[in-house]
């Protein structure tokens, strides 16, 4: 079953998969140089800090005396990441020994920042130019609503059709990438990994989305280390302060109206100038997704007669609910379902599985019963893991029905020939019958054609 693919740690994963030409063209920032830093390892960090005045390479068995006996693993993980991003260089000396040498544009340009200082590409704007800006609360209110009526929109409910018209080419490529499918003379459905992807938690989607937004940006003539650096740089930012557009290019334009969809960046007009106001989304773009991901304040109750009660306000929450559950009735401030055989049927066909659900139920679940252990109660669990498991009873394998064998020789031949590949499914020894897997087909063909 395809699954939505999520990135792992944070980041700087999508920087370490960057060619090399392009890895070196970023660090000739030095805010990027210093984004890079703050994401190492914490040894990693120490080896870069303690090389930073060190010019000539260094043995792997000297860096290797720096850690005790039970940091082995430590060292391993803080090399390879460093060799990933390439702030550090693998070479043989004459000895054939391994040594490594600190990435020389990195190293002068973190230098000079840590010795320095740097100045932002952009300063705030002053206050008597802007309007009166939000507070950080209504940032934070701004940015929930636009990530809302941006899954709305992946969705495809009515809702949503209303509130989401501006959404821009280059974001509905990223719906369209994995997450969407159309077919002739009809609408856009949700493929499984969609229906995967509306139960990640929120920083989870961010990421994916940020992801698919870099990975096909080639495509819009847009050059993926200068979107990175640019994402990099906005980390550097302060929430809630005023950027004026005019210091921008014309891609970074772009990227900001596709940022603002997503509830990353808040844009506001003057009487004559324009301005960015980045939200927490875009300056904690550079941290990990662990660190980010503080837990929110949970909606659903579950109970054990299946019952399922969302204290929330949310149409979204209410759509993703309708995922799996048959939602009865909404209040103004809850929504009262129940979790049925049926409707797991149709979310396991879907392409949902049933640790996907449970996982959702456990993360979302309400304050009053999220310390509980277990949260959502055991019989819920199991059983939806038992219609899972009802659906799985039979599974579905392509093969080909071989009979007429022309001696009995002939046909065990052929059964022993299907064994050596593992792709005997079903002999009748009797009526000289055999099923083999589709894979063998061909092979099967060919090995009958030469048996007398």
């Amino acid at each position: 079953m395809p699954q939505v693919r999520i990135i792992a740690k944070n980041f700087m994963d999508m920087v370490a998969s960057l060619p090399a030409m392009k890895l070196d063209k970023l660090y000739e920032n030095a805010f990027i140089c210093e984004a890079i830093l703050r994401s190492l390892p914490p040894l990693a960090k120490k080896y870069v800090l303690e090389l930073l005045y060190i010019d000539v390479p260094v043995t792997a068995s000297s860096l290797q005396e720096w850690v005790l006996a039970d940091g082995a693993s430590k060292h391993r993980v803080a090399i390879d990441r460093l060799i990933q991003l390439r702030v550090f260089t693998e070479v043989a000396d004459r000895k054939k020994e391994t040594t490594y040498l600190l990435n020389p544009m990195f190293q002068m340009n973190l230098r000079e920042h840590i010795v320095n200082g740097g100045v932002l590409p952009r300063e705030p704007m002053a206050a008597n130019i802007t309007v009166r800006l939000p507070s950080l609360e209504e940032l934070d209110v701004y940015a929930a609503q636009q990530w809302e009526c941006f899954l709305l929109h992946l969705i495809n409910s009515a809702e949503a059709e209303v509130t989401t018209k501006s959404i821009s080419p280059s974001m509905m490529k990223v719906f369209q990438q994995g997450l969407l499918s159309q077919r002739d003379k009809e609408g856009p459905r949700l493929t499984e990994s969609g229906f995967q992807f509306l139960l990640m938690d929120t920083n989870a989607q961010l990421w994916y989305i940020i992801r698919e937004y870099i990975s096909n940006s080639e495509d819009r003539g847009v050059d993926s280390a200068d979107l990175i650096s640019f994402l990099l740089e906005l980390s550097f930012h302060i929430t809630g302060e005023a950027y004026n557009v005019n210091t921008l290019n014309d891609i970074q334009r772009t990227t900001v109206k596709d940022l603002a969809d997503l509830g990353l960046i808040k844009l506001q007009q003057g009487r004559k100038d324009s301005w960015f106001i980045p939200t927490k989304l875009a300056t904690n773009l550079s941290i990990s997704l662990s660190d980010a991901s503080s837990r929110k304040q949970g909606y659903v109750v579950v109970e054990t007669n299946f019952r399922l009660y969302a204290y929330s306000t949310s149409k979204l929450h209410c759509e993703i609910l309708k995922l799996f559950a048959r939602v009865e009735y909404q209040l103004p401030n809850l929504i009262v379902g129940s979790i049925t055989k049926e409707n797991l049927y149709k979310a396991f066909q879907n392409g949902i599985t049933a640790d996907q659900i449970v996982s959702f139920l456990q993360q979302n679940a309400h304050p009053r019963v999220a310390e509980r252990v277990p949260s959502v109660p055991e019989n819920v669990t199991d059983q939806i893991r038992l219609w899972e498991s009802d659906l799985n009873r039979v599974e579905m394998t392509p093969a080909h029905f071989f009979d007429d064998f022309p001696s009995r020789d002939v046909f065990e031949a052929a059964c022993d020939f299907a064994r050596e590949y593992s792709s005997l499914l079903w002999e009748d020894s009797k009526k000289m019958r055999l099923i083999v897997n589709s894979e063998i087909y061909g092979h099967m063909k060919d090995f009958l054609s030469h048996q007398k």
